[in-house]
């Protein structure tokens, strides 16, 4: 049995009850008072929690507006439970009990650009998670928030498992979070959360031999210091996925001592036959990293000399699968110039700045997210971008052109003022994804025309525009952050000039060879003769000369007016425009379009 509130106490509640009312602006006179007077004396908080789910829900409107107050103010836990079904409106009371709160919550959600909609659904979700956790909204720590997550999520699955509720509770806690960090309320900035799996980790490793466990879980922690955190996770997983085989296929393996070859040869062709994410077979390279990562744990055992190491090479040169080597897949300079030309009219911000920053300065996806806010220095006169520390465990400084100084200052000058985070690109208080990027260049791809592309092909683009354009590998390596020429080297192999050179020479000769003219008498040269003499004398070039045919079109014919770098003004028009009538007399479509684009910017920038 619940014990009944003393006359005190209940005096004490009303006018705790009474005070906060007025506090809010609210009536508060007999009228109010008195139904709460009533409830607190027949029921109070330890007689509403022994209720049934059931009866907690068919409390009357007038004592749950009381419930709600108890439940605000931290003198009444709920349950997840009733926060589902009681439909508390607990959003509607925290307002008026934590004005000044709610207030500051309001107009930090409007600075990162939440509607009025989305900043109800998230006040309402966060003073749930607060009831449960028996704090104020502005007290909440990241563990509350996780917790009180994990709770409605189960009582949603329980009640209203064909609704969309957790959906809509994760997405206003989604934005919640990220608002609550830049009022001051959590400390952790605001990053997507994964399913956690490490309950099944756990599993399969207690699952395991414990000597084998033990002996790759102590290979695991050593690594810890020297590797990534991205590495040592995707270490773990290799290890725990053998450890796991080996639990099923081989149960007379109770520890490393015990592999033999045989073991390690199996388990190729279980590898080999193992579907992926997404249902195909695992890549050559997802074999070798598997195979590599077993090699180096037993070649690194081997070494250390432990208890339990391996009695002979297990794992050779040989087994690892043979990768491919393509060369980097880059745009040709008019597909470059067709994605620019789209990116730039397109009304999002983040895709214009993305696409133009990628293409125009080489960095990685990663790199370009991690830039922040001081990332532009001035040296001299000239405006660098300093790019931090990414893959190759390197920093850099790269030149800035000044249309990109010019785009990152517009950002920055849209930038909310409030925020707690030093990173350069954020959306709505989060950092932006990769997912993002990837997402818009894909978007604007489509629009252009021209395919799928990624933003690591606008990386080789660039470097493939510099080689092309008689820039050092020195250089290139520079700009792109290359730790050796090795990794430079690659681009020599797309353009590589001497070649080339050599080819076109010999091509002469060869040409000469099958093209030669018979000796004809002058009086037989004909009209076509005359036209295609004429033709080629009018195509000399500074050191040979073009032996293109009269009706064939020539793809580099207009390179430089193709090319991003290419600038014109308006006293070359007439130029330009018979340029471009003679790509139409000759029914050059593309060429013609190239000085079409030319000429409109041409008369748009001089209205």
């Amino acid at each position: 049995m619940t014990r009944s509130p003393h006359r005190g106490e209940v005096e004490e509640l009303v006018a705790a009850y009474r005070a906060d009312l007025l506090a809010a602006g609210m009536f508060a006179e007999h009228p109010v008072t008195s139904p709460a007077r009533s409830f607190l004396s027949r029921v109070g908080a330890d007689g509403w929690s022994a209720l049934t789910l059931a009866e907690q829900c068919a409390t009357s409107l007038k004592d749950r507006r009381v419930v709600g107050w108890l439940m605000v103010t931290g003198r009444l836990t709920p349950t997840a439970d009733y926060l589902v079904l009681g439909r508390p409106y607990l959003g509607e009371v925290a307002a008026r009990h934590n004005a000044s709160f709610h207030r500051r919550f309001t107009a930090t959600a409007a600075e990162l650009g939440f509607d009025r909609r989305a900043t109800v659904l998230q006040w309402s979700a966060v003073t749930k998670v607060a009831t449960l956790a028996g704090v104020a909204q502005d007290r909440l720590s990241k563990a509350d928030l996780d917790a009180g997550r994990e709770q409605m999520i189960a009582a949603i699955r329980r009640h209203r498992p064909d609704a969309h509720g957790v959906r809509a509770l994760t997405t206003a806690l989604f934005g919640a979070e990220a608002t609550l960090f830049h009022a001051g309320v959590l400390d952790v900035p605001p990053r997507k959360t994964h399913p956690n799996q490490a309950a099944s980790r756990a599993a399969t490793w207690a699952a395991a031999p414990p000597r084998l466990a033990a002996t790759l879980l102590g290979y695991v922690e050593q690594m810890r210091p020297s590797l990534r955190p991205a590495t040592i996770v995707g270490v773990e997983g290799v290890l725990r996925g053998f450890a796991g085989w080996l639990t099923r296929e081989a149960p007379e393996v109770g520890c490393v001592a015990d592999l033999r070859r045989r073991h390690i040869e199996a388990y190729k062709l279980h590898l080999a036959d193992r579907p992926s994410a997404r249902g195909d077979r695992l890549s050559k390279t997802t074999l070798a990293e598997h195979v590599g990562a077993l090699r180096t744990c037993f070649e690194r055992l081997t070494e250390w000399d432990g208890e339990d190491t391996p009695t002979g090479v297990l794992v050779f040169a040989g087994d690892l699968p043979r990768r491919d080597e393509p060369l980097p897949r880059f745009l040709d300079d008019g597909r470059a110039a067709k994605l620019l030309q789209t990116a730039r009219a397109d009304p999002d911000p983040f895709t214009r700045l993305a696409i133009e920053f990628l293409a125009r300065t080489g960095l990685r996806k990663g790199e370009f997210l991690d830039l922040t806010v001081d990332a532009v220095v001035q040296i001299g006169s000239a405006y660098w971008l300093h790019v931090p520390v990414g893959k190759l465990r390197t920093d850099r400084y790269i030149p800035l052109h000044p249309q990109l100084k010019e785009m990152l200052d517009d950002w920055l000058d849209k930038r909310p003022a409030g925020l707690r985070s030093d990173y350069l690109f954020l959306e709505r208080g989060r950092r932006i994804t990769k997912n993002r990027v990837d997402r818009a260049l894909a978007t604007v791809a489509a629009t252009a025309g021209i395919g799928h592309v990624t933003p690591h092909q606008l990386r080789h683009t660039l470097a493939t525009q510099a080689i092309n354009r008689g820039m050092s590998l020195e250089a290139i390596a520079a700009l792109l952050g290359h730790r050796s020429m090795r990794m430079t080297m690659v681009y020599a192999k797309i353009a590589d000039r001497t070649v080339a050179d050599e080819y076109f020479a010999v091509s002469e000769k060869v040409e000469a060879l099958y093209d030669a003219p018979r000796e004809l008498p002058a009086d037989d040269e004909g009209a076509e003769m005359r036209k295609l003499r004429s033709e080629m004398h009018r195509r000399m070039l500074g050191n040979g000369y073009c032996a293109r045919p009269v009706g064939l079109d020539c793809h580099f014919e207009s390179i430089c007016e193709s090319c991003t770098f290419f600038q014109t003004t308006i006293e070359f028009r007439p130029t330009l425009q018979a340029q471009r009538d003679d790509a139409a007399d000759q029914g050059q479509l593309g060429r013609q379009k190239i000085f079409d684009g030319l000429l409109t910017r041409l008369d748009q920038s001089a209205s």
